[in-house]
């Protein structure tokens, strides 16, 4: 959970603690969010919000025109260094703290004008000359504007070669790094025909499968009611070297590179006028995200980056709905305590997931719908006394700064049309009728910043982070935001889930909504909605019997997690005991497998191996204490778990060395270091250690950096069989895998190793991702290339 940050969090501790015991008693006794939230208002002083505003300091997004001509200059190093995606985001930044038209504002366009030229990318260099003139741009400068103007437009009017030509399973600077969703039509979001919404005390609303689902089909399709971008550190797809100062220069974080609305990846952001901090891949971007809620958060400014992701989220989520809404979605709550026993409301079973709705069963699906955020659990009587006081204050103190500020949307409504504006407070007359019932919206936020602690979703995207000239993709997962899904929100959760989720930014969707989505329930999209900003599409896994419950994984997976962890987080978090078919496992099956997190074989096949005999190791009975033992009756040696931990240990910190020498060019050195692990590795671990394929697919990817594909293609195959060991032949992660041997061997020549290959991968990406997925249009291009 993105809590405030660790000034906060101890401040409103020292509060606590501070407070006489009956009101700490009251406070404690109070489990209806209303009476909570104005507790917390009737104790948060001035003195709060003036400890806000001195920790905010640390945090300050104002336009600043020397930090811009800083950014400029880090730019102009680049530049010069022909680093020129780096120039790019170093220009973008100088742009977002330029003041309105400042001098530095126009410079930073010209010159992003220019990184953006040599990247080729005609069209954003010619909208960054427009605006470079427009921002005041010195006159006498303006001739190398109009050469480059020049340039751009030659570039645009010649034919384009086929996108055939060439290696095909090479990377453009372009393509590298972005989440890749070819254009799109109109996507239907909602439920298939196929899914019902069921409902029970013990599980509220989840989805049920009517009909058989066949692996790989579509189950539904939503967007987030809203969604906030996480800071975070990636590193610049760029040329690295250069020194220690260079690599400092060279990290920027998610929010230097993503829109703030459709979190799509950009290098030639959009500001906003009001602060430093939002910015956008368009203006239409800039201009929504000003209408929906950012018109109320940009004058609080780095108030919410004290306050933490959540209540940011839980604020947007407010903003975005309105007073009028929210007193819509409080009724129909009333309606229902008159219907229903008040207990199923707001309570859950010890095996109940915590994402389900256990409100009316009749609730809309509509990803727009409010009433299906409001209705999901927030386990206010499960969260601890001290993480309620914290939210409740925070929530309190963020109220306090809107309504003192004149910001308090009352008279918010959905169909607001206004235009974007230079930022400069709300538009006077906001205070409209109603001003009496102002601590509505804080009580609303309160109450998503409770349900945000187990309804919250990660929003992930696939990152390539290799350096820009490395030849071979070194793919990771991003977590770029924090969302919440009100139909999504309907899976309940398995440690072994039967569905995979995939996650699309920008202003298009999963392609395959237009043929594979056409049976989506037209009830469902009743607002004509085209596809645009953040979309997920969850697919069936594998085959799905009819009555069988439709689930996905909260974050801790069978295959990556043992047992007694997977409870205690999803205990600590979501408040249930997990039940699954994983978390079901007799006894001694579920020794074995917590062994080896992941592993498919039977209770001995831990991927440890015997230090004497090479026999397997298995975990020791309780009567020889902690530690692991040789199934072979004939050696039965004992290791202790000490023993096994620091092997390991010492195995995975030759593995970090040597991906950072690669990180550094040096792919040499970390072969070198790769091949002295592997020998030590061999001594304990089985080929089908998680481990061990870590190591092969590192060793694989310094062999394909140095050219030696066939020696690459030989560490990664090794690499793929401990993956398919540890998540499954039917994985996306063996898809991943094979969809890297296969580029190995396609750039290697080996034609016929590439072909045999191909159909598994098509058949695993298609899987869990949809038969037009990128990868699979890559795919597609290598064979053809191959068959001649």
């Amino acid at each position: 959970m993105d809590l405030p940050c660790v000034q906060w969090q101890d401040y409103v501790a020292q509060k606590w603690t501070g407070l006489d015991p009956d009101l700490r008693e009251n406070f404690t006794s109070l489990l209806e969010i209303d009476d909570i939230f104005k507790c917390a208002l009737s104790l948060t002083t001035q003195h709060d919000l003036d400890f806000v505003q001195s920790v905010s300091v640390g945090y300050s997004v104002k336009k600043d025109t020397d930090e811009a001509a800083k950014c400029r200059e880090r730019g102009n190093s680049s530049f010069k260094a022909r680093d020129y995606m780096a120039a790019t985001l170093h220009y973008s930044q100088g742009i977002c703290f330029a003041p309105q038209s400042s001098e530095q504002l126009s410079l930073c366009y010209a010159n992003r004008s220019a990184a953006l030229y040599h990247l080729q990318h005609y069209q954003e260099c010619l909208n960054d000359i427009d605006r470079a003139l427009k921002s005041g741009y010195p006159s006498h400068l303006s001739h190398k504007l109009q050469d480059r103007r020049s340039l751009c437009l030659s570039h645009l009017f010649v034919p384009e070669k086929s996108e055939d030509d060439g290696n095909l399973a090479s990377k453009t600077t372009e393509g590298r790094g972005k989440v890749r969703t070819p254009s799109v039509g109109a996507l239907s979001f909602g439920i298939c025909p196929k899914v019902f919404v069921g409902y029970s005390e013990e599980k509220g609303r989840h989805l049920m499968a009517l009909e058989r689902i066949t692996a790989g089909e579509v189950i539904l399709n939503d967007r987030p009611y809203s969604c906030v971008l996480i800071p975070g550190m990636e590193e610049v797809k760029g040329k690295r070297g250069g020194g220690q100062d260079a690599q400092k220069n060279m990290t920027f974080g998610s929010e230097h590179r993503r829109c703030h609305l459709c979190l799509t990846e950009t290098v030639c952001s959009v500001p906003c006028e009001g602060c430093s901090y939002s910015r956008y891949c368009s203006s239409g971007c800039r201009q929504q995200a000003w209408e929906e809620h950012h018109r109320w958060e940009c004058p609080l400014g780095a108030d919410l980056m004290v306050m933490g992701v959540m209540s940011q989220l839980a604020l947007r989520v407010m903003l975005k709905t309105g007073l009028k809404k929210i007193q819509m979605a409080r009724q129909l709550i009333r309606d229902q305590h008159k219907r229903y026993e008040p207990s199923s409301l707001n309570s859950a079973s010890s095996d109940s997931p915590c994402h389900s709705d256990q409100s009316s069963p009749h609730t809309s699906n509509n990803s727009d719908s409010y009433i299906n955020v409001f209705h999901l659990l927030h386990h206010i009587n499960y969260q601890s006394t001290s993480l309620r006081f914290l939210s409740a204050v925070t929530v309190a103190t963020l109220y306090l700064k809107l309504s003192k500020a004149g910001l308090t949307p009352l008279s918010w409504n959905e169909s607001s049309s206004e235009s974007y504006q230079s930022p400069g407070g709300p538009d006077e007359g906001d205070e409209t009728e109603g001003s009496s019932e102002q601590w509505l919206l804080g009580s609303a936020v309160l109450r998503h910043m409770l349900q945000l602690r187990c309804n919250a979703q990660a929003i992930i995207t696939l990152q390539d982070t290799g350096s820009e000239n490395s030849p071979v993709r070194s793919i990771q997962e991003m977590r770029i935001a924090t969302a919440i899904f009100p139909t999504l929100s309907l899976l309940n959760h398995s440690c072994c889930p039967n569905t995979s989720l995939v996650f699309s930014t920008g202003s298009a969707a999963d392609p395959c909504a237009r043929d594979e989505a056409a049976d989506i329930s037209e009830s469902l999209c009743e607002d004509g909605h085209k596809a645009c900003g953040v979309t997920v599409v969850v697919r069936a896994a594998k085959a799905i019997a009819p009555g069988q419950e439709i689930s996905h994984c909260y974050g801790p997976h069978s295959s990556r997690m043992v047992h007694q962890e997977r409870q205690r987080l999803l205990a600590e978090q979501y408040y249930f005991l997990c039940q699954c078919e994983a978390c079901s496992l007799p006894e001694e099956v579920e020794q074995g497998r917590q062994q080896q997190p992941g592993a498919r074989g039977g209770p001995h096949e831990s991927g440890l191996l015997c230090f004497k005999c090479k026999g397997a190791l298995k975990k020791s009975c309780k009567s020889k204490g902690s530690g692991f033992t040789c199934v072979l009756s004939t050696c039965n040696h004992h290791m202790s778990a000490g023993e096994v931990s620091h092997k390991l240990k010492d195995v995975r910190a030759a593995l970090e060395k040597a991906v950072e020498l690669m990180e550094r060019e040096a792919p040499g050195d970390a072969l070198r270091l790769l091949k002295r692990a592997e020998s030590e590795s061999g001594v304990i671990l089985a080929d089908t250690h998680p481990l061990q394929g870590e190591l092969a697919d590192a060793t694989a990817r310094a062999y394909a950096t140095m050219g030696d594909w066939k020696k690459a293609a030989f560490h990664l195959e090794r690499s793929a069989v401990a993956t398919g060991f540890q998540y499954g032949e039917d994985s996306i992660e063996l898809g991943q895998q094979l969809f890297k041997l296969t580029q190995l061997h396609f750039n290697g020549g080996a034609r016929g190793l590439a072909l045999s290959v191909i159909p598994k991968v098509r058949r695993l990406l298609c899987l869990h991702c949809g038969p037009h997925c990128p990868e699979l249009q890559e795919l597609k291009a290598m064979e053809d290339c191959l068959q001649g």
